[in-house]
């Protein structure tokens, strides 16, 4: 089921929310847990029990670790854990990418199993993961109650694409939180916000490059138009789900971390990953980059921690070699400012240390999107002039009259501008009154805009389904 559909938006929030709002707090938790179960039963009905028994095999797991605390089997329950949920998320995820990798080198004819990947099953690994973790490290105290750990496995605002909630965040919420007004209206501000950005950009964003794709009248200009509509689909489709979750979590008392700050605004590629997707930039950094040494180490070792932290996270989006290299691709240019880009950035203007940055990124994403590294070689050679196509061609300029405005609110939208002027609006006594009774006039009329966008439209993908 998705945020952005008439029957989440209509029939299952409504309902939750009278439900939950309804009960004691004893059994709020209860009925987050039902209605988070129904929520992923609704479009994976056989692999809920998956998800149940991932969670299962966390809570056991958690409590073995904390019985045998400062014994050598406290370790031993700590490895299975780890072990069993990363078999489990490799079987499901990367095993007809192994295959395929074997038949191309061996000559084998294996058969692919074809196996469905289960949504969602990147993000709430990680999250079982870091609860055993964290409880052998002793940062969080074992969970004894399964009906909260389970409600903290599968939080429906969170369960399908993030952002990565640790235990430690909620561990405290979990038992005792408060619910508002305030909070409510925050939550719910936020959710709307999301949902547009969304609906609205994304979307939107979306059909272009699937116009691009399916194109046979490119051009030079055009390839870059596609780059820059696909890198800003991806941002508003993902922050807008980040967005979305963490308003939810507010309105049922939860407080998630951000996971996106105005990555674009970035002066150099470590400081774009500082600000994009932080929840899966400080889980490989606290989970697999520390661990192994971090920066603490010689030079040889931190290159090559450096090297397993990205190969991982290009892995983690995607069984394909396109996702390794995209990884791989951010190492090369993170390892370059560390020994000498960095410097060299720090004393060029700052447009052109953006500039640099937008390029990468740019770069960096179209060979994301693309559907094997033969596609993606191609739309590098024609964003580098090296194909046999026009500079610029009637079919670009149609489209760039068609999305245009789309384009120019999506590339404002991606930077703080918006949010410095109404908060400096804010700070004017006639704008703060106008704010308050104009923002909930917006939400009505974002909420009506939408809505007519999801009955008449039908392109309403999400690209993280696939991780």
């Amino acid at each position: 089921m998705l945020f952005s559909s008439i029957s989440f938006l209509y029939y299952f929030l409504p309902i939750v929310l009278i439900l939950y709002f309804a009960v004691p707090f004893k059994f709020k938790n209860f009925v987050l847990l039902i209605a988070s179960l129904f929520f992923y039963f609704y479009g994976e009905p056989i692999y809920t029990l998956l998800m149940l028994a991932t969670t299962v095999s966390s809570y056991i797991h958690g409590l073995l670790i904390d019985r045998f605390r400062d014994t050598k089997w406290s370790k031993v329950f700590l490895v299975s854990s780890v072990v069993t949920s990363l078999l489990v998320l490799g079987f499901f995820k990367y095993t007809d990418f192994f295959i395929t990798n074997i038949n191309v080198i061996t000559r084998a004819e294996i058969p692919l199993l074809k196996i469905a990947l289960p949504i969602g099953i990147s993000f709430y690994t990680f999250q079982t993961l870091s609860y055993t973790i964290d409880v052998y490290r002793g940062e969080a105290q074992v969970q004894k109650s399964f009906v909260r750990l389970a409600t903290y496995v599968a939080l429906f605002p969170q369960l399908i694409a993030g952002p990565i909630v640790r235990y430690t965040t909620v561990e405290a919420e979990l038992k005792e939180r408060t619910h508002s007004f305030s909070n409510f209206a925050v939550g719910f501000n936020r959710f709307i916000l999301g949902l547009g950005k969304k609906v609205l950009l994304a979307n939107t964003l979306g059909e272009l490059c699937e116009i691009f794709r399916a194109s046979n009248e490119k051009s030079f200009v055009f390839y870059w138009v596609y780059a820059l509509a696909f890198c800003l689909h991806v941002y508003f489709d993902f922050s807008g789900y980040s967005d979305m979750a963490i308003g939810l979590g507010r309105v049922f008392g939860f407080h998630f971390l951000e996971n996106f700050n105005y990555p674009f605004i970035s002066k150099s590629v470590a400081e774009f990953w500082r600000r994009w997707h932080m929840s899966l930039g400080t889980w490989f950094r606290d989970y697999v980059y520390i661990p192994l040494g971090g920066n603490r180490v010689s030079k040889l070792k931190w290159f090559r921690n450096t090297l397993v932290v990205w190969f991982l996270t290009g892995f983690w989006h995607g069984a394909d070699w396109t996702f390794i290299v995209w990884g791989l691709y951010f190492a090369l240019f993170l390892l370059l400012e560390k020994f000498f880009l960095g410097k060299l950035l720090a004393k060029i203007p700052r447009v052109l240390s953006h500039i640099y940055v937008l390029f990468v990124i740019a770069i960096s994403f179209v060979i994301f999107n693309a559907n094997g590294m033969g596609q993606a070689i191609s739309d590098i050679g024609g964003m580098l002039g090296l194909q046999q196509i026009p500079f610029f061609n009637s079919e670009t300029l149609y489209y760039l009259r068609s999305y245009g405005v789309v384009l120019v609110l999506g590339i404002v939208g991606a930077t703080p501008l918006v949010k410095r002027a109404v908060e400096k609006f804010r700070t004017i006594k006639a704008g703060d009154w106008i704010l308050t009774v104009g923002e909930p006039v917006v939400q009505i009329a974002l909420i009506v805009v939408i809505t007519a966008y999801l009955v008449d439209g039908s392109f309403n993908p999400f690209l993280y389904f696939r991780f």
